[in-house]
């Protein structure tokens, strides 16, 4: 790959702060200059979707991909070379003749409990509202508090700031990864935990996309991250064996313990009332195909949760 090197991302602040952070590793590692990374590594800015329509949730306008489909679409016609996506946004299957080249090293993968009066989850009064889109975090959050009531909260990370503050809402739910990136992280009052909130397969890591013929650029080696790309195809494996979408409340994590890889996933029902979770484990992970044995691992865990739901499993 040659200079140069067009990265496509969106438009919000936390897109082009992680835009803004794999074009200075990209550039580090091509060797470029710093005052020459606006040009060699150039921002191409793209509108999506998903950016475009915030007052309704993804799964009433199509899913998840509505944030990554513009994007997809520059780099199939050669408008960029490189989209940097959230992780937990990319859909489970890739679009003919494109790929996930790297995927760097992950940032904390919990949900933030953030609340202008309260100081965790546990201390909302009885009624309360909370906010968010997700559906994930909505089924969780009611499976431990049925009595909550969920609100739904869209738009930039200013902007459900800003909500909370004028009093929409009595406490709201992001992504602590995004909140560490974006420099934020004093509003988090609580990291809540990875039991009770399990957080969407991916969360907290980037997903370098490119077209499948250029995986090879020296860049792509520099900036991927064995063991976080390895977490993440078997989270992935359980979302694809799940269907996973914005119309299902999916949630899954691996971690490396002992040499071994273990991953958690479930699947809810959106009110909460029914949670299927399987887990289960690679022992091997320094054998030369390990990713797509985690990815294999996490299909299987993956149908395990969906025969155990069976009639009940519930997608809106």
């Amino acid at each position: 790959m040659t200079f140069p090197i067009r990265i496509g991302t969106r438009r919000s602040a936390l897109a082009m702060t992680q835009s803004g952070m794999m074009q200075r590793a990209i550039a580090a590692a091509m060797g470029v200059p710093e005052a020459e990374i606006a040009s060699a590594v150039p921002l191409v800015e793209i509108v999506t979707t998903g950016d475009r329509i915030q007052d309704r949730r993804l799964l009433e306008i199509g899913g998840k991909a509505l944030f990554t489909k513009e994007i997809e679409e520059a780099l199939i016609d050669g408008r960029v070379d490189v989209a940097v996506h959230s992780m937990k946004d990319v859909p489970a299957e890739q679009p003919p003749g494109l790929c996930i080249a790297a995927v760097p090293e992950r940032e904390d993968s919990r949900d933030a409990f953030i609340s202008e009066a309260f100081a965790s989850f546990a201390d909302l009064p009885e009624g309360a509202r909370l906010g968010t889109a997700s559906l994930r975090r909505q089924a969780q959050a009611l499976a431990l508090r049925p009595d909550l009531r969920i609100e739904m909260l869209r738009g930039n990370v200013d902007t459900r700031l800003r909500r909370l503050a004028e009093g929409d809402f009595d406490a709201i739910l992001l992504a602590t990864a995004g909140l560490n990136r974006l420099g934020r992280a004093g509003v988090i009052r609580e990291r809540l935990s990875l039991d009770q909130f399990l957080p969407a397969p991916g969360q907290g890591a980037l997903a370098l996309q490119t077209r499948a013929g250029e995986t090879a650029a020296a860049w792509v080696a520099a900036l991927d991250h064995p063991l976080t790309a390895l977490a993440v195809a078997a989270e992935r494996g359980a979302m694809t064996a799940l269907e996973g979408s914005c119309r299902s409340a999916i949630g899954a994590h691996a971690t490396r313990a002992d040499g071994r890889l273990l991953l958690t996933a479930e699947l809810l029902s959106p009110d909460g009332s029914a949670r299927w979770r399987r887990s289960g484990e690679l022992g091997d992970i320094t054998a030369a195909d390990v990713v797509p044995a985690a990815h294999a691992m996490g299909l299987a865990v993956g149908r395990q949760i969906h025969d155990a739901a069976g009639d009940q499993r519930i997608d809106l």
